[in-house]
């Protein structure tokens, strides 16, 4: 498999997410780019909390799974509102996660960016074919948030910290 990205991209309107992963499904569907796994945040205005859709559509021999997925959200999204106790007890899970480039900047960044009215696109993807991807994406009017590539031992680890499921 070709070496791993992991993109998020946020959107100023709680739909923008939504319509995103419709595109990047119908990309994969014209082998644009393949996915690996994907999930969705919406965060609605006057809502206390965003809601968080994994794309099960995607899920095969190269998707991250759930666990992680719910383990990436609730890091960065529920575990500032659970108090210092029970973020505590994910510190060891959160440092396995800086070890593949998901670190406390990351973390802050979009807990920043993804706010209120909002929505964002968490994808893990490769062998992606950059102008038709963009092309198809200039209309959605995403601004990329975060960008990491992960080399192949960090996308193994990835793998490793959440085989359990």
């Amino acid at each position: 498999m070709a070496q791993a990205t992991l993109t998020v991209w946020k959107f100023a309107s709680p739909e923008g997410a939504d319509r995103a992963s419709e595109t990047l499904q119908r990309l994969s569907r014209e082998n644009l780019i393949t996915v690996h796994d994907a999930a969705t945040v919406t965060w609605a205005e006057g809502a206390k909390r965003p809601k968080t859709h994994q794309l099960h559509s995607t899920t095969g021999a190269g998707a991250l799974g759930g666990s992680f997925w719910g383990m990436l959200f609730g890091l960065i999204f529920f575990v500032p509102l659970l108090g210092a106790a029970i973020g505590a007890a994910t510190g060891a899970l959160a440092g396995s996660l800086a070890d593949v480039g998901i670190d406390d900047g990351f973390i802050n960044r979009i807990r920043d960016e993804v706010t209120p009215g909002t929505s964002a696109l968490f994808v893990m993807t490769s062998d992606a074919v950059l102008d038709k991807v963009t092309d198809a994406f200039a209309d959605l009017g995403p601004s990329e948030l975060v960008f990491t590539n992960l080399s192949s031992e960090q996308e193994t680890a990835l793998r490793e910290v959440f085989a359990g499921e």
